[in-house]
Order: C-alpha cells, then sequence, then structure tokens
C-alpha cells in the first residue's frame, strides 16, 4: 500500500467545477488510473444540500444550490472558507467510514491547536466545536470504496453568511470562524499549510504537492 497523496490547491474555484474534477478523480481513483488526492478549494458562494436536507433549511439562499450525494444536511460554502475534498480509497488505507469521519475531525481539531483554538467534537453532531460553536462541517460520500466531498473549515467567513440557511440544521447563529475565535486575523495560506500537515500526520500519508488538471466541463446541477 501506497502513502503518497497527491495535494491540489485550487485556489478560488467554482463549486460545479470543482465537483466535476471531484467526480473524474474518484472514477480514475476507483480503476486505479489516479493516486489518492485532497483538494483545497476556497468558493464563491454556493449552498450544497445533502441526503438529509430539507427544503426548509433554505431561507433565501440567494446564491447557487446544489443538491449532492453527501452525508448531512444544509452547507453554506464561500470566500473564507477553507474546503478540502480528501479522494482516498479507503479500503486500500484499512479504514471504515466512521474511522474516516473521526480522522478528519481529528484533522480539524489538530489544526484549531496550531492556532491556539481549543477545538472538540459533540456526541452525535459530526464537525468540529469550540465550545458551544461550530467551526468546521464536514460531509463525506463514497463511491466504490473511494471518498469524496469532505469537510469545510471557517477560517474568516462572514458570520452573516450563514444566515442564508439551517447550516446542518442548527440555528445559523450557532457558527464560528477561527478569526473570531482567535481574536485576529488568520492567514488562509497558513491555515491551508496546517491543515495539509495535520492531515498527513492524521492518516499516515505523505504529500506530494501536484498541480491541479483542467476541470472536466461541469453538467447542470
Amino acid at each position: 500500500m501506497t502513502t503518497e497523496c497527491r495535494l491540489l490547491d485550487l485556489g478560488f474555484l467554482g463549486y460545479a467545477e470543482a465537483l466535476a474534477l471531484q467526480t473524474d478523480l474518484v472514477e480514475r481513483r476507483a480503476r486505479g488510473e489516479a493516486p489518492d488526492t485532497l483538494l483545497l478549494v476556497e468558493h464563491p458562494p454556493v449552498v450544497t444540500l445533502g441526503r438529509r436536507a430539507k427544503r426548509e433549511d433554505l431561507a433565501d439562499p440567494g446564491c447557487p444550490v446544489f443538491e449532492i450525494a453527501r452525508g448531512g444536511e444544509a452547507t453554506y460554502h464561500g470566500p473564507g472558507q477553507l474546503v478540502g475534498y480528501p479522494i482516498l480509497k479507503l479500503d486500500e488505507r484499512r479504514i471504515g467510514l466512521h474511522g474516516y469521519l473521526r480522522a478528519l475531525e481529528e484533522t480539524l481539531i489538530r489544526t484549531l491547536a496550531d492556532f491556539g483554538i481549543e477545538g472538540s467534537r459533540r456526541e452525535g453532531l459530526t464537525g468540529a466545536w469550540v465550545g458551544p460553536r461550530k467551526i468546521a462541517s464536514i460531509g463525506v460520500a463514497v463511491r466504490r470504496w473511494v471518498s469524496y466531498h469532505g469537510f469545510g473549515l471557517n477560517v474568516k467567513t462572514e458570520p452573516a453568511a450563514f444566515s442564508r440557511i439551517r447550516p446542518c440544521g442548527l440555528d445559523p447563529c450557532v457558527m464560528t470562524s477561527m478569526t473570531a475565535q482567535a481574536g485576529r486575523e488568520v492567514c488562509m495560506a497558513d491555515v491551508k499549510a496546517r491543515v495539509a500537515a495535520r492531515f498527513a500526520e492524521v492518516l499516515g500519508l505523505d504529500l506530494v504537492p501536484g498541480a491541479a488538471p483542467a476541470a472536466p466541463v461541469p453538467s447542470t446541477p
């Protein structure tokens, strides 16, 4: 089993383009034509609805809405939020879905600690928390034992952005960010570096930076 995992920083990319790239990489990884890959990206404002989402969780999103295959409910992505999409062959890693979710939580909690923020888990609520406030959301899907979708870590996301929805079925005011919790501006580039390092540490991977391939043409949501 190789421990190598490609790291692709997509910068600022539309959700449809990133989803098309994920879908392509999942199929290629399942066929053994591509390595495990961690995609890091910021999106323009978008709302995604997981398999348990309810339309009543949408207030007035005022931005594109995508119904997708991941678990969970409604989630907002936008500027100031770091989104990670790990494309991993879970059976080769000998890790089940529950263990994988816990590994993503641990990655985020260790990242928060690097910035002096004490993160934690909450029983029955997947994600990362700081006291009673939610700072990161997790929602994944698995196809042919390859993971996709992933996590959204609020680095300096504007709190008002979450008023568009009931995030993960919760009151919007429960959401917070690293900048709010640290009481200072947190640099996105620094967070990317720490997330990548902690992800590799927790999953036992050797990250190799790579150039992002051209995304396939996205289909209409």
